[in-house]
Formats: C-alpha cells, sequence, structure tokens
C-alpha cells in the first residue's frame, strides 16, 4: 500500500506516441470560428495533444473542425498532460497542445518561448465511487479511512497534484492502493469496481454517468486546474493549428466544453 504524502519519486513517463484519430464529424454551426477549407495552405491534417480529461469535449470539437474544412483531418493524442509535454519538448510533431495545468504547460514554453499559452477552462474534483457505493463514501474525511480503497492520480500529472491541494487543504492523510498516470486511468479502477473511491475530475464523473457516481467536496475550490491551449510555433500545420484554437476559445466551443462540465476560466 502507498503513503498519500507521496514520496518525490520519479514516475517513468512512456515517451511513444499513441496517436488517436477523430472520426469525420457534422455539420458546423452559423458562427463557428473554424474557417473555410483551403486557409491552411495546402495542409490537411492537425495533430492536438490534450490532456485526457478532454477527450470527450474535444473529440466532438475535431469533428466540427473537419465538418468546416473538407478534405482535412483531426489526429487526437490524449493522456497524462506531463507525458504530453516532454514529447512535444523532445521533438513530437505536435501542432496544438491543450494541458491540464499551467505547470505542464511550462515544459513546453520552456522549449519553445514563441508559444502563449491562453487559459480556455477549469476543472475542479468530486469524488468517484461505484454506482452502489459499497464503501459509503459519503464525503472526502471517508477516503482516510484504511478500509476503503482508494485510486489517486500520480502526483507529477495535474489531476494529481490538485488531489495532493485538496487533501492537504482538508487536513487528510490518505493512503491509495494505486496511483495512475492520468485521470482516465484513475476512473476506469472505480468503474471495474477495483477501488471504493477515487478522485477524478468533475467532467470525468460527467462523462462516465450510469457507470459511476460523483460526490462534491468543499475542499476541491482549493484546487481548481486552470487548462492553457497554445498552436507550436513549429507547427507542421501552422494556420490550421492557430484555426483549432480559434475554435475551442469560440463561443461554440465554450459551449461544448461548458455542457461537458468545464467552467469558464
Amino acid at each position: 500500500m502507498v503513503s498519500r504524502r507521496f514520496p518525490r519519486w520519479t514516475v517513468a513517463l512512456p515517451v511513444a506516441l499513441a496517436l488517436g484519430l477523430s472520426g469525420c464529424g457534422s455539420a458546423v454551426p452559423a458562427g463557428s470560428a473554424a474557417t473555410p477549407a483551403g486557409a491552411a495552405k495546402g495542409a490537411k491534417e492537425v495533430t492536438v495533444f490534450a490532456a485526457a480529461s478532454l477527450t470527450g469535449a474535444f473529440t466532438a470539437l475535431g469533428k466540427h473542425f473537419e465538418a468546416a474544412h473538407p478534405g482535412t483531418s483531426v489526429k487526437f493524442n490524449f493522456g497524462s498532460s506531463a507525458t504530453l509535454a516532454q514529447q512535444i519538448a523532445q521533438g513530437a510533431p505536435a501542432d496544438v497542445f491543450a494541458a491540464a495545468s499551467p505547470a505542464t504547460m511550462k515544459t513546453v514554453t520552456d522549449a519553445s518561448p514563441a508559444t502563449s499559452p491562453k487559459t480556455f477552462v477549469r476543472n475542479k474534483l468530486q469524488i468517484a465511487v461505484p454506482s452502489d457505493n459499497p464503501a459509503k463514501v459519503d464525503e472526502l474525511k471517508d477516503l482516510a479511512d484504511p478500509k476503503v480503497k482508494v485510486a489517486l492520480c500520480a502526483e507529477q500529472v495535474p489531476c494529481g497534484a490538485a488531489a495532493v491541494k485538496a487533501l492537504d487543504a482538508a487536513g487528510l492523510e490518505v493512503k491509495p492502493v494505486t496511483l495512475e498516470q492520468d485521470v482516465k486511468a484513475t476512473l476506469t479502477k472505480v468503474e471495474l469496481g477495483e477501488v471504493d473511491a477515487a478522485l477524478v475530475y468533475r467532467t470525468d464523473v460527467i462523462a462516465a454517468a450510469g457507470k459511476v457516481q460523483g460526490i462534491a467536496f468543499p475542499e476541491a475550490d482549493k484546487a481548481i486546474n486552470d487548462y492553457p491551449i497554445a498552436a507550436l510555433p513549429k507547427a507542421p500545420a501552422g494556420e490550421l493549428a492557430e484555426q483549432f484554437v480559434g475554435l475551442v476559445l469560440s463561443p461554440q466551443g465554450k459551449d461544448v466544453l461548458t455542457k461537458a462540465g468545464f467552467e469558464a476560466p
């Protein structure tokens, strides 16, 4: 069993790229920030590296973008922001990076100072428990009960850093049975019934409706994560990258993100 006061060990983060494809999509409502096809001077593909918690919302926005740019595809690489930031800093061919924390974006901006990130949403934690809540978890302090099996994100990734802040704010010591490398993997432990509870983002609880239930707690307000996004200065599809960021920042993008449970910055 692992102590919650995570020792400052270094978690080995994978450097292999796992690029996921978004499907073709639906029509874009009038007023979308996306611009017509051909504006990117021949580029036909834009590669977006994004935090795992953005999977649902960004997949939807990718479909809107493709519909506005016939013949253009959006390729996504979703995962731990810390892992993605390292990949980009090491030269991975990304056009856009959307991170779950300013700290992980800084890894990229330190490597490419010309990058100018913009905060586009905020996210906060909830306690996720199985639908039947077998451990009868009602509040944050219940996670300190040694009989309750808890999953947390590793401290090196944004959801783990937020969990540390929230638990410290509550003055709690929690001993997780597992530390996962991104929020989706952490939530999966709850969905499979392998743990009694986990600290994950509110948006992930919403996305898993019917599989888990979420419990809000006041200390989450002490650990809100800002999400920055940037078109990368050496992006192979530079103009398409700027246009995708424009879509995310547009009223249409904000609407999709708000419906997914994200908050305005």
